[in-house]
């Protein structure tokens, strides 16, 4: 039985503080990009209970996926936003969800991300990547971006960090493994690198930031 919106934001006032939750709740964070680390980053935030989030991907969910991506194997061939959607709606049934199933190019990255007030990068490939940073940093003044460099191959858990680069500019992974070069892509590692991302935009929100 689900509870009513009211039970439930008192329920994660209670583990988070009045405060600290309102931040949370009445912030929308775009996600850019629903593979593994994506819909890791999604779920977080959902849990954390972010009250808007922005999904944007154009991709179908394929069996390659499940193995470290958020999706059932009854999902497979469905879109991605549509199938994150309804599975984030079970984790947080109160929040909302804006869903774009669209490939995000530098034409329409500003109107599919208004309104956004972190943007959480999680391309596979590395012009997508500089595309969004560029955009973002050059004509989106008052966003901030939490990107990812570096997750794959079983390398220490302890090498994924967050480093803030710019003041608005946060990187996260081990800013150096790549899965083209030969390397595995571990369920484990990309989670790890995607747990930084959610919560370093949850520092964001929280207006705690790295020095």
């Amino acid at each position: 039985m689900v509870s009513t919106k009211e039970e439930w934001a008192r329920a994660l006032a209670e583990r988070h503080g009045v405060e600290l939750q309102r931040k949370f709740s009445s912030a929308a964070v775009a996600v850019c990009g629903l593979g593994g680390l994506g819909s890791n980053i999604a779920v977080s935030l959902a849990r954390a209970g972010v009250g808007r989030l922005m999904l944007i991907d154009f991709d179908r969910v394929d069996l390659t996926n499940l193995h470290r991506q958020q999706y059932r194997a009854d999902q497979i061939g469905r879109y991605k936003t549509e199938a994150l959607r309804e599975n984030l709606s079970d984790i947080a049934p109160y929040a909302e969800f804006d869903i774009h199933t669209a490939r995000i190019t530098e034409a329409n990255a500003e109107e599919l991300l208004a309104g956004a007030d972190v943007v959480c990068e999680a391309f596979d490939d590395a012009k997508s990547k500089a595309m969004l940073t560029n955009t973002i940093l050059e004509t989106m003044p008052s966003v901030f971006l939490v990107a990812a460099s570096g997750m794959a191959g079983l390398g220490s858990a302890n090498a994924i960090r967050t480093r803030r680069v710019t003041e608005r500019f946060y990187l996260c992974g081990d800013e150096v493994s790549e899965a083209g070069d030969g390397s595995c892509l571990i369920s484990s590692r990309v989670m790890l690198c995607a747990a930084h991302q959610a919560h370093m935009t949850l520092r964001i929100l929280a207006e705690q930031f790295e020095v």
